[in-house]
């Protein structure tokens, strides 16, 4: 299948990127630290334009979309299945987890030092209850919500926004027609920031390659082998459940979103995908309203690649100790992943929080998750490419039960398309 030109320059980004890390680990070892935390001001500033494009646009979309659906209840039923499929993902992504890795067992004769049990992985673990998870999600103020790029605050003021426009019908006309106008604006700058996604690419790769080095992933390779495996299962399960709505066109939908999920992979984060895979959401057909409304709830209760993460971590951590969960401690340790994994949205190193307050539970050393630093950028490209894929699907998926998927615009058009 033939990759626009986008695509392709991201893949010979990464190659590039691959190349130039492990050329200075090999001809100039003293100077790769500096180097990788030189070149990685390309990363940053690429990740910054993106985060100065995500409030306004998930705002703006979201509000229009709401608005447009023109009544609650409409909106009351569109949550419910967006929600309900969420929690299916959810569960489903956590049991695959922790089915593989007790197949796999990756933790079981472990050739490497353990940290001592004493040793702190320096996170935070303290923020993960249910009271601290509502507080965190309604804002006290939606500018502050913004500034902060706080997606789930942002959904919540917008839900608000968008409902009581939608029951002042004519009186918010304007307000809508401008927010509308917006929203477009706003794609077309992603557009422009997009262009810049190659060198933020390379700079990602390569000083990752040269501060870690290759040689990274044969020491962690069984490991990392086992869980891109287990995230492959994954793919096919999620691809599957949504064949069984969007049938035959579920193929044109993974051509359509493979250049967002390879720049999640490549970047290591979901976020920079949102544009453009709110873009692809778009000419597959997926109704502007829907997508703009499950695609911002998706990044804070959809993260499938995060959450099959955290199951996975948890039990290779506790089989590298030699500790053993009951049946019935792992279904705990399952149900409190899927609440505590709610609150991962916004919170910095979220995956690894989120863990270590997970081991803390079982009376398994959070000092394991010091196993896991080292290669995490490695784990984190699958996770999020994962978040991406979870994401699309639902918003298809949800489109299709309302019967607003229309059809997708042609390959060749997509290619070429400017957003």
């Amino acid at each position: 299948m033939k990759l626009n030109k986008l695509t392709l320059a991201i893949l010979t980004a990464m190659l590039l990127g691959i190349a130039t890390g492990q050329g200075y680990r090999l001809f100039a070892p003293d100077q790769a630290p500096a180097f990788a935390g030189n070149i990685t001001l390309l990363t940053d500033i690429f990740l910054r334009l993106i985060k100065m494009i995500i409030a306004p646009l998930v705002f703006t979309t979201l509000v229009v979309g709401i608005a447009k659906m023109g009544d609650t209840r409409t909106v009351g039923r569109i949550g419910a299945k967006t929600l309900g499929w969420f929690m299916l993902a959810s569960l489903m992504s956590l049991s695959l987890g922790l089915l593989m890795v007790t197949l796999m067992q990756p933790g079981s004769g472990l050739s490497l030092p353990l940290p001592p049990e004493s040793a702190s992985s320096g996170l935070a673990t303290t923020s993960l209850g249910l009271r601290d998870f509502i507080a965190h999600a309604i804002p006290k103020s939606v500018v502050e919500a913004m500034a902060n790029n706080e997606i789930l605050q942002i959904v919540v003021f917008s839900l608000f926004f968008g409902l009581a426009a939608a029951a002042l019908g004519d009186a918010a006309k304007p307000v809508v027609m401008l927010l509308a106008s917006s929203a477009e604006i706003m794609l077309k700058v992603t557009g422009y920031v997009m262009n810049f996604a190659p060198f933020a690419v390379f700079a990602a790769i390569a000083a990752m390659v040269a501060r870690e080095g290759l040689a990274i992933l044969a020491t962690y390779g069984s490991f990392m082998a086992q869980f891109y495996l287990a995230l492959g299962c994954l793919w096919l399960l999620l691809i599957a459940m949504g064949s069984l709505f969007i049938r035959r066109r579920t193929l044109a939908l993974l051509a359509l979103i493979r250049e967002p999920v390879l720049l999640a992979f490549s970047t290591a984060s979901s976020e920079a995908a949102y544009p453009k895979t709110l873009d692809r959401l778009e000419k597959f057909g997926c109704d502007k309203r829907i997508a703009s409304f499950v695609l911002p709830m998706g990044y804070s209760f959809n993260l499938d690649g995060s959450m099959m993460y955290c199951t996975f971590a948890v039990m290779f951590i506790a089989q590298a100790y030699g500790i053993d969960l009951s049946f019935a401690q792992q279904i705990t340790m399952l149900l409190l992943l899927m609440v505590t994994s709610k609150g991962m949205a916004g919170v910095p190193r979220a995956s690894l929080v989120v863990i270590a307050a997970t081991l803390n539970q079982f009376h398994i050393p959070e000092a394991g998750v010091l196993l896991l630093l080292g290669i995490d950028h490695f784990l984190d490209m699958g996770r999020s490419a994962t978040n991406v894929l979870g994401n699309a699907i639902a918003a298809c998926v949800v489109a299709r039960t309302e019967e607003s998927l229309g059809d997708s615009a042609p390959l060749g058009e997509v290619d070429t398309a400017k957003a």
